[in-house]
């Protein structure tokens, strides 16, 4: 059995991926188990099309990273998260790996259930568990996370939508494919609108760790982008109507790399 702690610190680990390419990401959480007795479920929930495809696609990625031990963890319409089956599943899973797909079907199967309860405990008690996802799988973990926006009617009030996500990264709002889809104007609009929220864009091939008792690090060939909110000199969203631009002054913007370091709870980087 993992040994476990009962402090505030999460034990587990956590794994983002801005999404695309994830086979780099997949030999790095291999890096991370145990060994080829570590049990890997694939959470596919996001997945609305062929999940049983993807779940595939990602066993035999992992089968040729020596992780012989890999099932697809269905929580969907016709596969409830609590379902007894589902959750003794998940109590014995070393890695749980949410793929990507669409982040608001996460929260709409997964918030208020007992599976929740369970990942959320595993990752802040068990030592060596590790909880991952890419695209959607990984914006859904944040305390928020961006569902609606686009482009540079993203800095026009009303035109982003932010929701809860699962909670397991506090005091965060995560999007995701930030570079390649232009996501810029939609995270600063989110953070103007809720400055407590730091606000984190993963592009596509890159990410972040969150080992146990350390600042966030970036993995990856591109840039993890950081916008805060929190000392602005000015804002007007607060007042302005539907459909006006958004102003916002003295945000800070920090564009990190593969290697460098960022510790959420100060919300200060590190080289």
């Amino acid at each position: 059995m993992p040994s476990t702690s009962s402090s505030g610190t999460p034990r587990g680990t956590l794994v983002m991926l801005g999404g695309g390419d994830d086979d780099p990401m997949l030999a790095l959480l291999a890096g991370l188990l145990p060994g080829q007795s570590a049990i890997i479920e694939v959470l596919t929930t996001a997945t609305r099309r062929q999940p049983a495809r993807t779940a595939a696609a990602y066993a035999h990625s992992w089968h040729q990273l020596d992780c012989p031990h890999v099932r697809h963890l269905r929580v969907d319409e016709t596969h409830p998260a609590d379902d007894p089956a589902t959750l003794a599943r998940l109590r014995k899973a070393t890695l749980v790996f949410m793929s990507g797909g669409d982040q608001e079907r996460l929260t709409e199967f997964l918030l208020n259930t007992e599976f929740l309860t369970i990942l959320k405990d595993k990752y802040l008690h068990e030592d060596g568990f590790v909880l991952a996802g890419t695209s959607a799988g990984a914006s859904a973990m944040a305390e928020y996370m961006l569902v609606y926006g686009h482009g540079w009617r993203s800095l026009l009030g009303g035109r982003v939508e932010v929701m809860p996500g699962l909670g397991l990264l506090p005091g965060v709002v995560l999007d995701q494919h930030f570079a390649e889809r232009g996501r810029y104007p939609r995270l600063m609009h989110a953070v103007l609108a809720q400055p407590g929220l730091l606000g984190i864009g993963l592009s596509e091939e890159t990410g972040l760790i969150v080992h146990p008792n350390q600042p966030a690090v970036v993995f990856g060939e591109e840039v993890v982008v950081v916008v805060d909110a929190g000392d602005t000199t000015h804002n007007n969203l607060p007042t302005i109507a539907e459909g006006q631009p958004i102003s916002g002054h003295g945000l800070r913007l920090h564009l990190l790399v593969a290697g460098q370091r960022l510790n959420v709870a100060t919300r200060s980087v590190e080289y």
